[in-house]
């Protein structure tokens, strides 16, 4: 597990634009970065994804500690980067025991590597049984009575479950254009 503490605590009030916030803190959160991965690669990687999240959020004027805010941002990164890779990593053995008559072809491969990024994205924030619930449904079939056996609550929980996971994804699809 990586350790992200800050070393230094610097809060301001001031108003920031995209701009300022890059020049001014861009550099130090990049050797940050470096120390913590042990790679300037996957650092340059994750500055960037954080500053690319950033201007995509509206609320810079609300920042209060620079250094805070953009280490919360750059471990989510992270913690996506990871999940990413272990998602693809599992999909790739995955392809690794078809027969090779049966494996797709690189453009399904990474057309379904990315419905599964994006199926990931979607379910991320929901809790364990939930998420495990929808899945069992949607991706196995599953009837929610064996569902309930599965995962040892009520079929009426398996319903909650399942329909607050349908109104997490209709949301997401909705907030981001899908």
């Amino acid at each position: 597990m990586i350790h992200l503490a800050m070393s230094e605590h610097t809060a301001t009030t001031a108003p920031f634009t995209l701009e300022s916030l890059y020049g001014a803190h861009q550099g130090w959160l990049k050797t940050w970065l470096t120390r913590k991965l042990q790679s300037a690669f996957d650092a340059d990687d994750i500055v960037q994804d954080t500053f690319l999240r950033v201007m995509r959020n509206d609320s810079l004027a609300s920042i209060r500690d620079p250094r805070s805010f953009l280490c919360t941002i750059a471990k989510r990164v992270i913690v996506d980067l990871f999940r990413r890779n272990a998602l693809e990593k599992a999909y790739l053995e995955m392809l690794a025991q078809l027969p090779e008559a049966h494996a797709p072809s690189l453009e399904v491969r990474e057309s379904q590597l990315e419905t599964l990024q994006l199926l990931d994205k979607m379910l991320d924030g929901l809790s364990g049984k939930t998420r495990d619930a929808f899945l069992l449904s949607q991706l196995e079939g599953l009837t929610y009575n064996d569902i309930a056996c599965r995962l040892s609550v009520s079929v009426s929980s398996v319903k909650k479950y399942v329909a607050r996971a349908m109104e997490h994804c209709l949301l997401f699809r909705l907030e981001h254009g899908l």
